[in-house]
């Protein structure tokens, strides 16, 4: 379920050329851990043994792919390079690096294998909010939304087999934080995946709805690590979720909107908006609110250690940063929440900004992602944008500290859910 890996097999079938798919592993990526580096090396470890039956090459190249790649091309007689898109400053820098050091007669193309309609295609500007954009993604999906071909078993092998890859080796050449676990909800992998969507459409569906807003219920699909780390294609969600629209049209729609829209609405601007994980990147009207308030008096003061070990005063917000640290997932709802109150008690909307994504990029599964700099969905992480910055939203009333942007309070979750409940399950244990 992937277009880049499609396209590069229809061309190799064209040139009767061999297939080989190549990922390089990197020793570190942003605020990365052990915990995203294992989930993404066992899904892997599945797409290497699915190559082989394919007869495809799978190579696990260690280092930067400016520095391994362009010699793997050389090396290999490779015809041609297809690459996958991610709309993010690094992952863009790394294909530029090796678009200058690859060989001049070597064509090099890119797809958004990523979004369903191509970033570029949606928009060709950075859309003011998901009004703007949901009619641009809506009368595209036809086009684009459609089932996928199969990889077929390639009939061209290599001249030579890839060399077998010492899974275990490749976590000496990392240099991340070996301190924060594994999860134990998460099983890595497309079939772990498969089943969890599968789990998400018997089960869970029906009450999308109605309940993903409260972090008691069991209704949100849970897909964001294994869509993140691109082991379920998110296309492949939605059109199974979709042949249940008949049953649960509104539980349909709502999926649809938060899996597509806003998901897209935050490609489209990190791919156009180059301070996307800045204050800089905030509209002019929350640039100039926030500044305003930046001198207001905190209630309450928090380091980052204070934060990240969850013993501030608010015993949901503890609540829902230990259900982060210890699950890599917080809920949707209360990533609202989370992140407005690292607002409020903070020194200044740089700072918050700063401490949330870190926090998030360094716990949750599917951290380091477009949705966490934006938008808030059920299927992807912290909105750190939208949260603290206004992104995607309107003013509201003006309030100490928050100026217009919108604010959440403990006494407003309490009407949405049962608090206690939460607070109960996610207690410290110490």
């Amino acid at each position: 379920d992937n277009w880049a890996f499609l396209y590069a097999q229809r061309l190799a079938l064209k040139q009767e050329l061999p297939l080989h798919v190549c990922f390089c592993l990197v020793p570190k990526f942003l605020e990365a851990t052990i915990r995203h580096y294992r989930f993404m090396l066992r899904g892997l470890q599945e797409v290497a043994e699915e190559c082989a039956e394919l007869n495809i090459s799978f190579h696990l190249l260690l280092g930067y792919a400016k520095d391994v790649l362009p010699t793997f091309v050389t090396e290999h007689g490779v015809g041609g390079l297809v690459t996958d898109f991610s709309p993010l400053r690094l992952p863009r820098q790394w294909v530029e690096d090796v678009r200058e050091r690859l060989p001049e007669d070597v064509p090099f193309a890119q797809v958004d294998a990523h979004n369903i309609v191509p970033c570029w295609v949606a928009s060709p500007k950075q859309e003011y909010s998901a009004r703007t954009i949901r009619g641009k993604i809506h009368a595209q999906l036809p086009e684009f939304l459609t089932e996928f071909p199969p990889v077929v078993r390639h009939p061209h092998p290599p001249s030579c087999p890839a060399e077998p890859i010492a899974w275990e080796a490749c976590y000496s050449s990392l240099q991340v934080d070996h301190t924060v676990k594994e999860v134990e909800w998460a099983t890595p992998g497309t079939a772990a995946g498969m089943a969890v969507l599968k789990s998400f459409i018997a089960e869970r569906l029906k009450s999308f709805s109605t309940h993903r807003n409260d972090p008691n219920k069991a209704a949100l699909s849970n897909l964001s690590p294994w869509l993140h780390f691109g082991q379920v294609s998110t296309q492949r969600a939605i059109l199974e979720v979709q042949k249940h629209r008949r049953n649960y049209k509104d539980s349909v729609d709502a999926f649809v909107e938060e899996a597509v829209v806003r998901r897209e609405l935050a490609e489209n601007f990190c791919y156009y908006n180059e301070n996307y994980d800045s204050v800089q990147g905030a509209y002019d009207w929350a640039q100039t609110t926030l500044k305003l308030h930046a001198k207001d008096k905190r209630p309450y003061l928090y380091s980052l250690q204070e934060l990240e070990q969850g013993t501030t005063h608010d015993p949901l917000w503890n609540a829902a940063q230990l259900q982060m640290v210890r699950e890599g997932k917080m809920h949707g709802f209360l990533r609202m929440y989370w992140a407005k109150k690292i607002l409020e008690w903070t020194r200044s909307p740089e700072e918050a900004l700063q401490f949330a994504i870190y926090l998030n990029d360094r716990y949750e599964l599917d951290g380091r992602d477009p949705n966490g700099y934006l938008t808030l969905v059920s299927l992807c992480l912290a909105g750190c944008l939208w949260s603290i910055c206004g992104i995607h939203d309107q003013g509201w009333a003006e309030r100490p500290i928050f100026g217009k942007i919108r604010y959440m309070n403990y006494a407003g979750c309490k009407r949405k859910f049962d608090v206690d409940q939460f607070e109960r399950r996610y207690a410290p244990t110490n």
